[in-house]
């Protein structure tokens, strides 16, 4: 069994080839092999967000504070709030961050295929974010 202690794991910055804004991520598990799975909390601060990107085998988020959006291609940018559970399916293109306004946290967990666990893709726009989600003002800058 392998404890981390809270207050003992290192937070990077989200670095800016993958992320819009102010990013903090905090690996808190990687086991090796076998395991294909990883997680991580990552807390953006207002206005910051994710690259549109996929996840080979899908991805899970669990908002743990604040308030965020997210995006799946063609579909309209949702509002995430603390204790919400996302599915984000094997392949599919979509990007998340903090609101306008408020910064979001939310803890990651996805499995590697092959090794790789996201396919990074373009920035999202200030056109595509601050379109907000549909019947929110919080978006308006």
């Amino acid at each position: 069994m392998e404890l981390k202690r809270a207050g003992t794991l290192t937070s990077v910055k989200g670095p800016a080839e993958f992320f819009t804004g102010t990013v903090r991520v905090e690996m808190l598990n990687h086991p090796p092999a076998p395991s294909r799975v990883s997680c991580a909390s990552v807390t953006f601060e207002p206005a910051a967000r994710s690259n549109w990107h996929t996840h080979p085998l899908g991805q899970t988020l669990i908002v743990t504070a604040g308030c965020g959006w997210t995006q799946c291609e063609g579909e309209p940018i949702v509002e995430i709030r603390a204790g919400d559970v996302i599915w984000c399916p094997p392949g599919h293109k979509h990007w998340h961050g903090a609101s306008a306004t408020t910064a979001m946290t939310h803890i990651a967990i996805q499995e590697a295929l092959e090794g790789k666990n996201v396919v990074w893709l373009e920035p999202v726009t200030d056109e595509q974010y601050f379109a907000g989600p549909q019947g929110h003002d919080d978006h308006k800058h």
